[in-house]
């Protein structure tokens, strides 16, 4: 036994613990093919920047990571499922028709974001009826600290006619991606400037050319907006029973059908057509070019990854960030604000000036038998009604 852990401690004559050292200091100094790999990564991130920010032209959407694996998930998502755009929201919300009260599950990605990010984009005055509402049912209760949730609060908006819907609002995420775009080229032009080796610049340049033709394509406005303008019906946007907030969008003749972009991810009239099918192949074919091309690079490779870095960063921003609905060609106007511990005596004072949308808020928050009081008190509304119709 003892000659041969003799043996294994014997040192050989290749042993040699520099090696390793030196192979990793080697691929820090030059990582050559790092840049290649990650270009296969992260694809899900593109879909959504670009999600968030085409459909009116320019798309400022960077080079950076995942632009192949996208290019490769893009191509088949159009050619099986005839689709560019997210094929779930975001956010599960429903969309009600103020007329007749029909409610329908929304499939539009841009719905689904605008209630996500509702906190950030609705009025103080909202805000500040929300913060009432918790008060007094803190009183009510007498807890020691504001509840979450209490009662219902419905603001009321109203087609913002000074802007034109289907056409997005430029705004910080829009104007970050033009920087970083220009960011990047500076960056690339560096080594051309220092060594005279223009391949990081003409990679890069070339990357930002095809990841604007992608956001380019005609398909993504089909598919973001695929409804009918100048709406007469009124709408409400809410999250479902138990939510804190519905959001009323009248109907004055200048907006959006939000039923019809409620449905339009499944309508068969925005499918894919062939023509974007074939360039999505020609983009997915140009894009596995610059992956090999990128391939080719030893020299300089450190400015290359710094483009891919800042691309990656800038397109998660664009990604996730919180927007208003003008950004996604949805402008409104703010009208006014109802709230109260109770549901139903929202619904009320809701009825009495908007005729019609507090019913039909109602059948989504109450779907059981109403009480005898609060039967008569509805009874009572509609009487008024009519008598203001009759006289």
């Amino acid at each position: 036994m003892a000659p041969f852990i003799s043996h294994l401690l014997s040192r050989n004559p290749k042993f040699d613990t520099s090696y390793t050292s030196d192979a990793l200091r080697k691929q820090w100094i030059k990582p050559n093919d790092t840049f290649s790999v990650l270009l296969i990564l992260g694809g899900d991130v593109i879909g959504r920047a670009l999600a968030q920010l085409t459909g009116s032209g320019f798309t400022p959407v960077t080079f950076s990571f995942g632009w192949v694996a996208y290019s490769v998930s893009a191509l088949l998502s159009a050619m099986g499922e005839n689709k560019l755009m997210p094929p779930d929201p975001d956010c599960r919300c429903k969309v009600i028709n103020g007329k007749n009260g029909y409610s329908r599950e929304n499939t539009s990605w841009i719905l689904g974001r605008i209630i996500r990010d509702y906190g950030f984009w609705m009025d103080a005055k909202i805000m500040e009826k929300t913060d009432q509402v918790l008060a007094k049912k803190m009183k009510e209760l007498r807890l020691s600290v504001k509840p979450k949730i209490a009662g219902l609060v419905v603001s009321i908006y109203k087609p913002d006619e000074a802007s034109q819907a289907k056409v997005a609002r430029k705004d910080r995420i829009y104007w970050s991606g033009v920087a970083s775009i220009v960011l990047q080229l500076g960056i690339a032009v560096i080594p051309l400037g220092l060594y005279g080796d223009w391949g990081v610049f003409i990679i890069t340049a070339a990357g930002i050319c095809l990841a604007m033709a992608t956001g380019l394509l005609p398909q993504w406005k089909r598919e973001k907006w695929a409804c009918r303008e100048n709406a007469k019906d009124s709408y409400i946007l809410t999250r479902g029973n138990g939510s804190q907030h519905a959001i009323v969008i009248l109907g004055t003749k200048h907006g959006l059908n939000l039923e019809d972009l409620a449905s339009g991810q499944t309508n068969v009239t925005v499918n894919a057509t062939y023509s974007t099918c074939i360039a999505l192949f020609i983009l997915c074919a140009l894009w596995i070019l610059l992956l090999i091309t990128a391939t080719g690079l030893t020299e300089n490779t450190w400015y290359l990854l710094a483009v891919g870095m800042l691309g990656i960063f800038q397109n998660t921003f664009a990604a996730s960030a919180a927007r208003r609905p003008s950004n996604f060609g949805i402008p409104l106007k703010f009208v006014d604000v109802y709230g109260d511990t109770k549901v139903m005596e929202t619904l009320y004072a809701i009825e009495r000036k908007y005729p019609g949308i507090g019913r039909s808020i109602r059948n989504e928050f109450f779907t059981g038998e109403l009480r005898p009081k609060e039967i008569e008190e509805w009874e009572k509304i509609e009487r008024m009604r009519s008598q203001t119709i009759s006289s």
